[in-house]
């Protein structure tokens, strides 16, 4: 038996998420239909993130067991001519049995894209959220390093939850201008709890809008109270980048 790690990037669009659901389409099980078509055997395929309904990736990493002596990169090949347009492997290598590409994980880094613009975006529609009116970046970027380091940030998850830890170590949280109207909420943290990157943009959407204050972030962060945020930001905008090994499972540029 051997273990297989894929890198992959979908559109979620029409994804109901990663993680297989009691019906309704999932990266999940796309993933493993086509590794049955390849390998002839059912494979139980598992996540580095588990991403929500609608969310993109480009740098999910996924592992799966199989008795199958194909070689990777044969693996990657076949793979890619039985999954649909909107999965795709980019790498694919064999791993040590005991490695949990979930664990084992140190960061996961994401990214929020906005159309910042009187114009609706067409070219970016399935990818992008787009904002009418101007934001103002410096506040945006004054709130969201409130959230840099290891905090609890329980206050950007969903009224009601409760019972799991929300401290979480926070390596990175910043707006950064792409090109033209783009604007990315790129943040790296250890993990994330549900909807909680979108919570975190509906309100810094807030403070760009003129709507809260820095200061308001600040105390919304320190609270830590679940329902705390404001609203979630569209699904469409976010999506996985990376995901963090204490060492590279794949080279750069894979």
């Amino acid at each position: 038996m051997r273990k297989i790690a894929l890198l992959i990037e979908y559109d979620g669009t029409d994804f109901l998420g990663f993680q297989l659901q009691g019906q309704g389409r999932t990266v999940q099980g796309e993933l493993e239909r086509a590794i049955e078509e390849v390998t002839g055997t059912r494979s139980r395929v598992a996540g580095a993130s588990r991403t929500d309904s609608g969310v993109h990736a480009e740098g999910q990493v996924v592992s799966f067991r199989t008795e199958s002596r194909l070689p990777p990169e044969t693996l990657l090949r076949a793979l890619n001519f039985y999954l649909a347009e909107d999965v795709a492997v980019k790498a694919a290598r064999e791993i040590d049995e005991d490695f949990d590409v979930r664990r084992r994980a140190v960061s996961r880094e994401y990214a929020y894209t906005l159309a910042v613009g009187p114009g609706r975006t067409a070219l970016h529609r399935r990818d992008a959220y787009w904002v009418a009116q101007s934001l103002d970046l410096k506040a945006m970027n004054g709130a969201a390093a409130e959230l840099i380091g290891g905090k609890d940030i329980s206050s950007f998850t969903l009224a009601g939850e409760s019972g799991r830890s929300g401290r979480r170590r926070v390596y990175r949280a910043e707006l950064e201008r792409r090109h033209g109207d783009l604007i990315d909420f790129v943040i790296e943290a250890s993990s994330f709890r549900k909807q909680q990157i979108r919570l975190m943009v509906g309100t810094l959407l807030e403070v760009g809008r003129g709507k809260r204050s820095v200061e308001d972030f600040a105390a919304i962060v320190a609270a830590a109270e679940p329902g705390l945020a404001g609203p979630a930001a569209p699904a469409r905008g976010l999506c996985l980048r990376r995901v963090n090994y204490r060492e590279p499972l794949f080279a750069t540029g894979d």
